[in-house]
């Protein structure tokens, strides 16, 4: 078939090649018992009622949205090798380290103006620790937030699916320590609605240890 020098695919090939595709990975992780179904969709995990489930989504029309990007192929890799090949801190942004701690540039998206540019110093432990919640597992790569995680659908998802789970998001989190007691003071974490709880407590006046870098973390004064 004839086709213009700067045409590659048409949209409907797309649309079922990916529809394609998909249902074979689906597939192939059901085969492989990779998949958990919850609630009415329990009887999913038999391979007939499975295979009977995905038979009209073969006959539903996909759409694949394709459009020449404004600045040409090579912006479009660009954008992306930023997030496929870039590490949880640069090298410009490390400043000094004397074996004991680590000083690096941060951001205070907090804060308008150049007063958001700020550095940060922290214990080699502490700065490791940080940096290793950045790895991926193996045959994963960060892109950016996108699907269930996207912005602005996140915190609806993040209820529907603890819903689902039957967990409660009162649950302390995967790195609670022994001793750490979930408190609400401050109202749930406005990122993933979890409760916020206290890490330290310190008098006033006196320098904490913890430095968070996130909102979903609360530190009390004791002034008393």
């Amino acid at each position: 078939m004839a086709k213009r020098p700067n045409f590659l695919l048409p949209v409907l090939v797309l649309s079922k090649l990916f529809r394609r595709l998909m249902i074979e990975k689906l597939v192939a992780a059901h085969g492989a018992g990779k998949l958990v179904f919850f609630g009415g969709h329990a009887a999913l995990v038999k391979p007939k009622a499975f295979a009977a489930f995905l038979a009209p989504l073969r006959k539903t029309r996909w759409f694949v949205y394709a459009k020449r990007p404004f600045a040409g192929p090579k912006a479009v890799l660009a954008y992306l090798a930023r997030y496929t090949h870039r590490v949880a801190i640069s090298n410009h942004r490390l400043i000094a380290t004397d074996g004991k701690t680590v000083t690096f540039k941060v951001k205070d998206y907090r804060i308008e103006g150049p007063g958001r540019y700020k550095t940060m110093t922290l214990e080699a432990a502490e700065f490791i620790r940080r940096f290793l919640l950045h790895v991926l597992p193996k045959g994963f790569h960060r892109i950016r937030r996108y699907g269930l995680f996207a912005g602005t659908t996140k915190a609806d998802n993040l209820a529907c699916m603890r819903e689902l789970l039957g967990v409660s998001p009162q649950d302390p989190s995967p790195d609670h320590e022994p001793g750490d007691e979930p408190v609400n003071t401050s109202g749930p974490c406005p990122c993933c609605g979890s409760a916020m709880r206290i890490i330290e407590v310190f008098e006033a006046g006196t320098r904490p240890r913890h430095r968070p870098s996130i909102p979903s973390v609360a530190i009390r004064i004791d002034t008393s």
